[in-house]
């Protein structure tokens, strides 16, 4: 499963990652700041991450997705 991360302290509550989620995983709480309402339904394509002005997203894709490089354990 992915994970996304929202710092609060540097969000400005635009809104711009809700819209343009296409999985709706975001919706804003009582405040307006971005929340994560359903966390299985992420599919990792990161696209609230890039379009948010303020870099306070990060999304953590599922390590098992990543292919093995020449740095992973075991090598």
């Amino acid at each position: 499963m992915n994970k996304v991360e929202i710092y609060r302290g540097w969000c400005k509550k635009c809104g711009i990652c809700i819209a343009f989620c296409p999985e709706a995983v975001l919706e804003a709480d009582e405040a307006l700041y971005p929340t994560v309402k359903d966390p299985e339904k992420c599919n990792g394509c990161r696209l609230c991450e890039m379009r948010c002005p303020d870099f306070a997203i990060v999304v953590y894709r599922n390590e098992e997705s990543y292919p093995e490089t020449d740095s992973s354990p075991g090598k």
